[in-house]
């Protein structure tokens, strides 16, 4: 399973008021950091596929969400539990760091 896609049209049902964890990462194709991370994404929407939601969105797609979250360095990855934020980190991080801020949400 890849990653899901969020915008500013399905950003309410898919994240805000989703149940369980939700982990999004706000990008742009322009980013290098932002490319470096995809493929960590990527990985780790199959790894925790049927255990929490993860996904992707391009601020310059979405901006609203990334207004809304005060996303004003990209990447950022936000982590939701039933709708709240109970996780951000800024800039590129290994996939072994996002795994554990994951772990420690879905406890």
């Amino acid at each position: 399973m890849s990653e899901v896609i969020f915008n500013d049209e399905n950003f309410a049902a898919e994240v805000e008021n989703a149940s369980g964890v939700v982990l999004v990462d706000f990008f742009a194709t322009w980013c290098g950091p932002c490319k470096m991370l995809a493929p960590v994404i990527e990985e780790l929407a199959g790894e925790y596929a049927g255990k929490c939601k993860i996904g992707k969105l391009d601020v310059d797609q979405g901006p609203k969400a990334a207004q809304k979250y005060g996303v004003q360095s990209i990447p950022t990855i936000l982590i939701f539990k039933d709708g709240q934020v109970v996780d951000t980190s800024l800039g590129f991080k290994s996939k072994d760091v996002l795994k554990e801020k994951i772990n420690n949400v879905l406890v």
